[in-house]
């Protein structure tokens, strides 16, 4: 059963919201970031991303990097614009995108639910990307962004949810480079926060949605503490990490296209031929077309798109990974015709998040950048939920969750 508790947030005073606030780290590159942060002290950029407090270049893995970061967060809170909660709380956090609105729980995950697999992965992790991570957590012994997840829907935890929802948020702002609203609530209500702590205990299994590196340095760093407390007792606060909870029915997962510089030596006219032994291959000329259900893709060659639905008997309904349409493309198309063996390291293809429509897709074709594209149907979260479920692993890039989690809004410490 899982185990959360609420936890003494770290956060901004309402005023200064929308200046500490940022996108995750992982979701833009330094340049990106020292740009977006600007002028502004208050950017949590100079926190989650602290190689812009350097001149350009310098690398995010410098020590000198990690120091300036924890040099920073102890200057957010000197200065009041990041502030300690007085008494324990969890937290509402919703966004809206494109008219849909979705509703997180902050909570304090525990580390041991991690390490014992009630909180389940689907995707796997670098050790080189989790000891970043765990770099940054250790160096400010705080978890200073969330991590992502899913539960199984909870009627007695929507009531509550959407009973805060009906009151005045504590932030409310709609994010300029998104254009998303996002609002945030605060459970202080003892009754409230037992309510959710029960309801959490019911559930056999969370499921990580985003942020695989982030929740396994968040759980190493505290089995690590663990270890190196010889008075532990298990209530420490290093034995949770920040985790935002999203019922799975309400999360949106958008397609996530591949693109490729390359026919791997084929003619347009005989790649199409080598698709048909799989595929049900028909042109639908030159307006962009979109899949519209499993096991069918878009492709986009010379201008022209394509509609290719996998012939029966290429997948199998009864294995959770071989009838994902992202597995069904690798093996078949980008493996066996194109010779794209490691989706990870070849750089001879590249991905792009739903969020920019197939559109982009189109324009680095037509631009000669690259020489075709292929575009997919959504993973589901049910989908995720049986793989994971399974102690199978998805292939990599798979999934595009929209909106990202904003961070900044609450921070938790490990001590």
């Amino acid at each position: 059963m899982a185990i959360v508790k609420p936890f003494k947030g770290v956060r901004p005073p309402r005023e200064f919201v929308e200046k500490v606030e940022s996108r995750p780290y992982d979701v833009l590159d330094s340049e990106e970031a020292r740009a977006e942060a600007g002028d502004n002290e208050m950017s949590l950029y100079r926190i989650i991303k602290p190689e812009i407090n350097f001149e350009p270049g310098t690398s995010e893995y410098d020590p000198r990097v990690y120091e300036k970061a924890a040099e920073n967060f102890q200057m957010f809170q000197d200065k009041g614009w990041l502030v300690q909660d007085d008494a324990p709380h969890y937290y509402i956090y919703a966004q809206t995108m494109n008219g849909k609105t979705q509703y997180g729980l902050v909570v304090g995950a525990y580390v041991d639910d991690y390490l014992t697999g009630v909180i389940k992965k689907h995707e796997l992790t670098r050790r080189d990307k989790e000891e970043d991570r765990m770099k940054h957590v250790r160096v400010n012994n705080a978890n200073i962004e969330p991590v992502f997840f899913a539960y199984p829907d909870n009627a007695v935890l929507d009531a509550l949810i959407m009973r805060y929802a009906k009151t005045e948020p504590e932030y409310d702002f709609i994010a300029p480079i998104d254009g998303f609203r996002h609002q945030f609530w605060i459970i202080s209500d003892e009754k409230d926060i037992a309510t959710v702590t029960e309801e959490f205990a019911k559930m056999p299994s969370l499921y990580i949605a985003d942020g695989h590196h982030r929740s396994a340095a968040a759980a190493l760093v505290g089995a690590e503490k663990q270890k190196a407390n010889p008075n532990h007792k298990g209530d420490e606060e290093y034995n949770y990490f920040m985790a935002v909870c999203f019922q799975a029915s309400q999360l949106t997962i958008l397609d996530y296209n591949r693109v490729v510089k390359d026919l791997n030596g084929l003619s347009p006219e005989e790649f199409l031929a080598a698709l048909q032994v799989n595929f049900m291959v028909e042109d639908k000329g030159t307006e962009i077309y979109k899949p519209t259900q499993l096991h069918e893709f878009s492709l986009y060659l010379d201008g022209h798109w394509y509609c290719l639905n996998a012939k029966d008997g290429t997948y199998d309904n009864n294995d959770p990974i071989g009838v994902l349409d992202v597995d069904i493309s690798s093996r078949l198309i980008l493996d066996e015709i194109l010779n794209i063996k490691d989706l990870r390291s070849s750089k001879r293809i590249d991905f792009v998040g739903g969020l920019r429509g197939l559109g982009e897709l189109k324009r680095r074709v037509d631009s000669g950048e690259m020489r075709a594209a292929l575009a997919l149907y959504p993973v589901s979260m049910q989908q995720i939920m049986d793989i994971a479920d399974s102690g199978k692993i998805m292939p990599p890039k798979a999934t595009w969750f929209e909106p990202k989690l904003r961070s900044g809004l609450v921070i938790h410490k490990l001590s």
